[in-house]
């Protein structure tokens, strides 16, 4: 099976691409040309070179190719326009679909996201439960997914989309801000504590992401990749604190001062092209539900996550602290 695995030196894209070389695939790998390809070093995939947002062509990355991966995607990003994330999160996969129908490829992969969701008002959340996308970067996400069910309805192509929850590892740098504050102490809580929080390591997730790809079963369908088990954000916290030896955070803060804060640096910093020190949106960490039923996966797919919660903790935060970044 020849993959094509399009935002490859991702975070996600580079482990995916590495699952799939370990189990047979050969890899072409759709990346920018002024990206930073560290994460493939030394891999033996082929290189096409595109730019989803701009007129680049990419018939030629999915020539020959029997599946793809498509992994790439504009995810939040300060001070850029909004029709970025169209460009990229939308018509980016239309133009990817187009190529894939034109060439004969036999199965396509969308990588879309649990925040298409939103706010989970009664979790676990099940892939059949309605959209409701509370920024910018969810809502071209929601188009995007829609897109491409609607073309693999409508232009035959076999396809199947897959949604990451909460992603995470050695390699990711989401994360680390909440591991570096329990560790030096700084960890303040907003709100109970009481959410709901789902996490998924990231070699579980290329794995299920490589079984959408594999199973007959998956096609046409949605499916939601998540770790075994979610937990309360004052559990999640304690977790890393112990696994960190370092005391559990007890302080608290209310949240709608933080967050009336947060619109204000918004009102105030982005007019001057400044990135403000306290977005709403983080706010939103701490007072939404996120967890989900991954049932269906496992069902249908015979995906079974391997690492728990705790394992994939004490991993990330060992990388942590081998990169020293824990410290600063």
């Amino acid at each position: 099976m020849k993959a094509l695995v399009t935002g490859a030196n991702g975070f996600t894209g580079s482990y995916l691409t590495k699952h799939l070389l370990n189990k047979g695939y050969d890899v072409r790998v759709l990346v920018r040309k002024n990206s930073n390809l560290s994460t493939l070093e030394g891999l033996p995939v082929e290189y096409a070179y595109a730019d989803l947002a701009a007129d680049d062509p990419v018939e030629d990355a999915v020539a020959g190719v029997d599946v793809v991966f498509h992994i790439a995607a504009l995810y939040r990003a300060e001070n850029v326009p909004k029709r970025m994330f169209w460009a990229v999160n939308v018509e980016g996969t239309r133009k990817l679909l187009q190529a894939a129908k034109k060439a004969g490829v036999k199965r396509f992969v969308h990588c879309s996201t649990v925040g298409v969701q939103g706010e989970i008002k009664n979790p676990p959340a099940k892939e059949e439960d309605p959209y409701n996308p509370g920024d910018y970067y969810q809502e071209s996400k929601m188009e995007g997914e829609l897109l491409a069910l609607n073309f693999f309805k409508k232009e035959n192509l076999p396809g199947t989309v897959v949604r990451p929850v909460g992603i995470y590892g050695p390699g990711d740098t989401r994360f680390l801000k909440l591991f570096k504050y329990i560790y030096n102490g700084k960890f303040r809580m907003i709100g109970s504590g009481k959410v709901l929080y789902h996490l998924t390591y990231v070699e579980d997730l290329v794995a299920g992401i490589a079984l959408a790809g594999e199973k007959q079963e998956a096609l046409g369908e949605i499916f939601t990749i998540g770790g075994n088990e979610y937990a309360t954000l004052n559990e999640l916290v304690e977790k890393i604190a112990r696994i960190l030896d370092r005391p559990v955070p007890k302080t608290r803060i209310p949240v709608w001062p933080v967050w009336f804060a947060g619109l204000l640096c918004e009102l105030t910093f982005k007019p001057l092209g400044l990135e403000p020190p306290i977005f709403r949106r983080r706010v939103d960490f701490f007072i939404k539900d996120r967890a989900f039923d991954i049932s269906k996966a496992k069902r249908l797919l015979g995906y079974e996550p391997r690492v728990s919660l705790d394992e994939g903790l004490k991993i990330t935060a060992d990388w942590y602290k081998q990169q020293g970044w824990l410290d600063q």
